[in-house]
This record gives C-alpha cells, sequence and structure tokens, in this order.
C-alpha cells in the first residue's frame, strides 16, 4: 500500500504449508519490490556453494539467497569445486575429486540424480552453462596445457574452442550465449579474453592490473565482474564492456568466485574472515556490502536463476 497516494501497489492470497512461511516472505517481498522498481526481486532466489566442515570433509550446499534455509546436495571426503546453477535452476554442475582427480557433474537437485558430463584424461574443470542450459563449457587437459572445450549436458565428445600455447580457463558465456569470457595466461599474467562461443580469435578485456581472472558477466550482458590482485589483495571488480577501465566493488582482501544475482542488482562473491570462508552480497556499484550467515567454512559461491 502507497500510504501517500493511498493506492494498494499489489496484492494476492496464497494457500501454503506451515513449513513454507519462509516462502512465502520471499514471494511477498519480490512482488513488492517489483511493484515499486519495475524490475524483479531477488529474495526468492538460490545460492549454491561448498563449504568445507573439516580436513577431509565437504559439502555441495543450496540455500536462500539471504544464506538462510541451507540445504546439503552431496557429501564428500575430497574437494568439490566450481558449482553453477543451470539456467533453468533445476541442476548445479561442479566439480568432484572423488576419483582422485577432477571430474565435471552435473546433479539434479530436486531428485539427487548426477552422471559425470567431463571425465576424460587429465583435469575435468570450471564447468560453465550455455543460457539454453544444452551445453557447457569446460577446461580440460586434453592436449596438455589446460584448454576450453564445449560438451554437452549429458556428456558426449567434446569439441576443443581455444588454441593457444598458454592455460585457458574459467568460461562464462554472455547473456545471449553468443560469446564466452575466459582467462588466459597467453600473454603472460592471467588476464580476461572473450570469444565467439563456437570458438576463433579472442579479445583481450582487461589491461589494467597482471592479474585478473574469474570473469562472470551481468544479466544485461553490459559488463562483467572478476577478480583482480593488487597490492596482495584479490578484490572483485566491475567493468563495462567496451571500456577498459574497472571499478572495485569490495574492500576486502581475499575475494573470489564473483556472480550476479539474476536481475543483475548485486553481486555474490566469496571471501575470508578470521582465518576462514565467508560470503557477501554488494550492490552493482560496491556501495553497500552484506555477509550472509552461511555456516562453515564457505567458497566458490554462484547465485542463481529466477524462480520458474
Amino acid at each position: 500500500m502507497d500510504v501517500n497516494q493511498k493506492r494498494q501497489l499489489t496484492g494476492g492470497s496464497f494457500a501454503i504449508e506451515p513449513k513454507q512461511g519462509r516462502q512465502l516472505a520471499h514471494l511477498i517481498a519480490d512482488m513488492i519490490y517489483e511493484a515499486i522498481t519495475g524490475q524483479k526481486g531477488i529474495f526468492g532466489t538460490r545460492i549454491v556453494y561448498v563449504a568445507q566442515q573439516g580436513r577431509n570433509s565437504y559439502e555441495l550446499r543450496v540455500a536462500d539467497a539471504d544464506g538462510a534455509g541451507e540445504q546439503t546436495l552431496l557429501r564428500s571426503k575430497e574437494p568439490l569445486m566450481s558449482p553453477v546453477w543451470s539456467p533453468d535452476g533445476s541442476r548445479v554442475a561442479y566439480v568432484s575429486f572423488e576419483t582422485k582427480k577432477p571430474v565435471v557433474y552435473v546433479h539434479n537437485v530436486a531428485t539427487g540424480a548426477r552422471r559425470a558430463v567431463a571425465n576424460f584424461k587429465g583435469s575435468n574443470s570450471a564447468p560453465a552453462w550455455s543460457p539454453d542450459g544444452t551445453r557447457l563449457a569446460v577446461a580440460l587437459t586434453l592436449s596438455g596445457n589446460t584448454q576450453i572445450y564445449l560438451v554437452g549436458a549429458d556428456g558426449g565428445t567434446p569439441r576443443r574452442l581455444t588454441q593457444s600455447q598458454g592455460i585457458d580457463t574459467e568460461p562464462a558465456f554472455t547473456p545471449d550465449g553468443s560469446r564466452i569470457l575466459f582467462t588466459s595466461d597467453r600473454a603472460g599474467g592471467p588476464q580476461i579474453y572473450s570469444m565467439p562461443a563456437s570458438g576463433g580469435p579472442a579479445t583481450r578485456l582487461t589491461y589494467e592490473g597482471n592479474y585478473n581472472v574469474s570473469p562472470a558477466v551481468s544479466p544485461d550482458g553490459k559488463s562483467f565482474a572478476f577478480v583482480r590482485r593488487e597490492g596482495g589483495r584479490y578484490r572483485v571488480m566491475v567493468q563495462q564492456f567496451g571500456s577498459s577501465q574497472a571499478n572495485y566493488v569490495s574492500d576486502t582482501q581475499f575475494d573470489e568466485s564473483p556472480s550476479f544475482a539474476p536481475n543483475g542488482k548485486m553481486i555474490l562473491f566469496a571471501s575470508e574472515q578470521g582465518g576462514r570462508g565467508v560470503l557477501y552480497t554488494v550492490t552493482a556499484d560496491g556501495l553497500t556490502k552484506t555477509r550472509l550467515g552461511a555456516s562453515g567454512d564457505v567458497m566458490e559461491p554462484d547465485w542463481g536463476p529466477m524462480p520458474r
């Protein structure tokens, strides 16, 4: 209700189970946010991340966007890495060392069923979903150096995309699926590059600093976040496409794994506090930062899509 204008902004009636109170609160918050701003809210979205509970105890978890309502999808005695949501929010791709080598799996969130989709000779890492959910870009060592390949979301024969003499890794699709950003040290230190999603000549995007990694593209395709190392600090940056200048949006020291909220207004990332990993969100302009309530030593988060 807009008290000043004496008009109802939004409304509705809902039938819920007692345990769904939190979901209803998120739904109402999203309705109010959209009514006021005209943009979709993210209160009902979810995040995925890895939590380490001890020396040999790793958990793949999902939680509400504020870090509450944690659920464990998988427990492992071996490291888990790089979880990333599918575009429809039904699956999570991640890397597991359960077989003593890195293998990419796709995990159905609702059923718990999973399958290895990249288990080739050498290392299989850094999965990234295509926007239509049919393919994954992955980093493989089939040719020696780590290069970027495409595989089907259900597995299949990989198709090589990069052909450099350096290490190419950490792919990230643009929202329209036309291009892939990635990290490469082909020019010396690691920098962010962009190439056609079908492969081809790459364009360097970052020039400031000698260490820029972990690209994540905004939902509107106008900017990308990444991590820069400078003076011993690892901080989240945001850079507009078409510009060579980037802005800091975090003030912490050991940041990693940035990802945008599905409405593009916030960025999720992991950092370190008191010797353990913690999760933060920050507005895309860097003005407001919030620590999430996820428990344990947490790392490598990814923000999921809008609920469907």
